[in-house]
């Protein structure tokens, strides 16, 4: 009777724990959505309406660099303990306190004030960008390999709220209260998450252990790594060729921007909630080739569905409305799988280094792609780059079929 107490004692123990980790994740990742969608969502169009040029706000996409080149200080936030007893909490506690005071470093300027902005915003993207990789070590190093999906739906899910709270709440407040209470609301709000900080619960050996050094070259060094980096690489490959070009081409079409405004808001929160949840329920029931493949598959789908209308073989806007609307719900999904994908390879050492250089690699391939795509649609017609954009998805769907069933192939079985 003693050990079937202490079994039903360890087993709660168990469950509480792993709702702690949920929790905490849904914390830290909704901690630096708020103040990544204040800056990408809220701020441009406030600008915009203060008389702020379009090439001038166009430059804000510099602060998109941080998120792609975070890989090459990776290994220091993995190796570097901020504190004695908090090595990624530490990390978190620092970098959200210090993007809270540039939120605050915004009262100083107005929404005119472009290079004042661009700098403080950069700054933020340095910040958030290195939160980020703490973050996601945390994940990848404590997910127990069942739990991978679910982890990466609740990151899904808080980056949607993340859009409402900093993207869509920012706007409806600057109409209301004005900048100053903007941004005082958005900062106070930030603070909430640094809860998450606290909750978190590491076991990472002290400084001074004889472990592994992290490093770039230590992830390129394993055979298992580089394979999942060709699918980091090639997976993503077409889809910023269409989504670039997705808004402009419905405007082409005729769309008023209000419908698209609608369609775009309402498209990115329900997909990241509802797909984030459906790709870890499948990814659990199906597996990740599975997953993968049907989603690649969906994928070339919709972007056949834009090149045929491109090309004049289908009529209306009901299918662009339905093919924009799942492409949205699509992308949401692929991540949830792309990352449990991710989690599969890094290490204990070095979680956060691993994980973001694939991260980094789907992220860099998916931007080149987004700045290709307006000159090709200029000099081949939208017609010609939304078909070589689903040949490309197509062969990108099989290559990584291919390499994914023989990854799968080559791990230990539990058990």
């Amino acid at each position: 009777m003693g050990e079937s107490a202490r079994a039903v004692s360890a087993g709660v123990a168990q469950r509480r724990g792993r709702y702690r980790l949920f929790a905490v994740l849904g914390g830290l990742y909704l901690a630096q959505a708020i103040p990544s969608y204040l800056f990408v969502a809220a701020l441009p169009p406030i600008m915009r309406e203060s008389g702020v040029s379009r090439t001038a706000i166009g430059y804000m996409s510099i602060l998109l660099l941080p998120l792609v080149i975070k890989f090459l200080w990776a290994p220091w936030i993995d190796r570097i303990r901020p504190f004695a007893r908090a090595h990624r909490a530490g990390w978190v506690f620092i970098t959200q306190s210090l993007t809270i005071l540039a939120i605050l470093a915004l009262l100083a300027v107005g929404p005119t004030e472009v290079g004042a902005i661009i700098a403080i915003g950069f700054v933020a993207s340095l910040l958030i960008s290195t939160q980020d990789i703490a973050t996601d070590g945390y994940a990848a190093k404590y997910l127990p390999e069942e739990d991978r999906a679910i982890g990466n739906a609740i990151q899904g899910g808080s980056v949607a709220f993340g859009v409402v709270i900093g993207g869509t709440l920012g706007l409806v407040l600057y109409h209301h209260v004005g900048w100053t209470g903007m941004l005082v609301t958005i900062a106070a709000i930030s603070l909430l998450p640094l809860v998450a900080a606290a909750m978190m619960r590491e076991d990472d050996p002290v400084p001074g252990t004889a472990t592994p050094r992290p490093s770039i070259r230590a992830f390129l060094k394993r055979p298992e790594a580089r394979q999942i980096l060709w699918i980091a690489l090639i997976y993503r490959a077409s889809e910023g060729l269409v989504k670039a070009m997705e808004g402009a081409y419905l405007v082409d079409a005729g769309i008023p921007l209000d419908q698209i405004g609608y369609l775009s808001g309402l498209s990115a929160t329900t997909a990241g909630l509802a797909g984030s949840a459906i790709a870890a329920w499948m990814v659990k029931r199906q597996g990740l080739a599975f997953v993968l493949a049907m989603l690649g598959g969906l994928r070339t789908l919709c972007f056949l569905l834009f090149a045929a209308h491109a090309f004049g073989a289908v009529a209306g806007v009901w299918p662009l409305f339905g093919a924009a609307g799942f492409q949205t719900l699509i992308r949401y999904m692929e991540i949830v799988a792309l990352y449990s994908l991710f989690m599969s390879v890094t290490t204990s050492e070095q979680p956060g280094t691993d994980f973001t250089i694939l991260a980094c690699a789907q992220l860099l391939v998916y931007l080149a792609g987004s700045m290709l795509a307006g000159k090709m649609a200029d000099v081949l017609g939208y017609h010609w780059l939304f078909a070589l954009a689903t040949g490309i998805s197509g062969i990108a769907v099989i290559a990584t079929v291919r390499m994914i069933s023989g990854f799968m192939a080559k791990q230990p079985r539990n058990g």
